[in-house]
């Protein structure tokens, strides 16, 4: 029973990376309407501004406590002046992908699974099959190409919102040197952690969508089913999350990394 799931799951996953470009070509009005959804969402200056609102606040708070905690320990050793280099190292490679995409899976992810969820239960997915309507390229591979364009502004804003608040926290807060602070963050941001901090993301929008259409495309039970098939599509993305971060930091950084613009490692 659970590698028959796994099963259809995999098998999900794989026809609708491979409808990408068919997608491309039928449903461009499709892609670039869901575009606007999970960028902005509708009525986003009720809704707290979309997804670009939610990372940048959850970014913020969790740059802040690294920026706390980062300062205290470092002030245990009179080592203060190496808080701008903790800042561009660990907002840059791991917390900043990782909050954006977990503010991905809760805010677009579950409604992907909701939409497609109440298709499947009200019989929708079954009349676009009647109709010769490929219903994976239309309903999953749309999501997971928007998901995709958008990441990357969304992300570049949560991440800057890192930044600026892990230095509001050690400069405006704990009283460091500006100066001091600013040099080792620039010594340490390396073009080459941006590039692969925003493939990091990228990979995680496509996990959380892949993820979760395919969720919503099997789920079953009626409302009930709905709700529990949004539960466990949560669960399995910040899972995948979790295994695939570790994974990627290795590949990308190797397993003893070397500091930027030191040479040390």
């Amino acid at each position: 029973m659970v590698f028959a799931e796994l099963g259809r799951h995999m098998t999900f996953y794989a026809e609708t990376v491979a409808s990408i470009p068919f997608t491309m070509r039928r449903y461009s009005k499709h892609v670039a309407q869901h575009i606007g959804e999970v960028s902005f969402g509708y009525a986003s200056l009720l809704a707290g501004g979309g997804t670009i609102g939610i990372v940048f606040a959850m970014s913020a708070v969790a740059a802040m406590m690294v920026g706390v905690e980062t300062y205290r320990g470092l002030d245990l050793i009179g080592l203060t002046s190496l808080s701008g280099l903790l800042s561009a190292i660990a907002n840059t490679r791991e917390l900043a992908p990782v909050i954006a995409s977990i503010a991905l899976a809760a805010k677009v992810g579950t409604g992907f699974t909701a939409q497609l969820g109440a298709m499947r239960i009200s019989d929708e997915i079954d009349a676009l099959d009647s109709m010769a309507v490929r219903p994976i390229p239309f309903l999953a591979t749309t999501r997971v190409i928007a998901a995709v364009v958008c990441i990357v502004p969304i992300y570049m804003v949560g991440l800057i919102s890192t930044f600026v608040a892990t230095r509001l926290v050690v400069v405006t807060f704990g009283g460091s040197s500006a100066g001091t602070y600013d040099y080792y963050f620039h010594l340490a941001l390396a073009p080459s952690d941006l590039i692969y901090s925003i493939a990091k993301a990228v990979v995680f929008a496509v996990i959380v969508a892949l993820v979760h259409c395919s969720y919503g495309f099997h789920a079953s039970g009626g409302p009930e089913g709905v709700g529990r098939a949004a539960g466990r599509a949560l669960r399995t993305s910040i899972l995948a999350i979790g295994i695939t971060d570790v994974f990627l930091t290795f590949v990308l950084w190797g397993i003893v990394p070397t500091v930027p613009g030191l040479g040390a490692s």
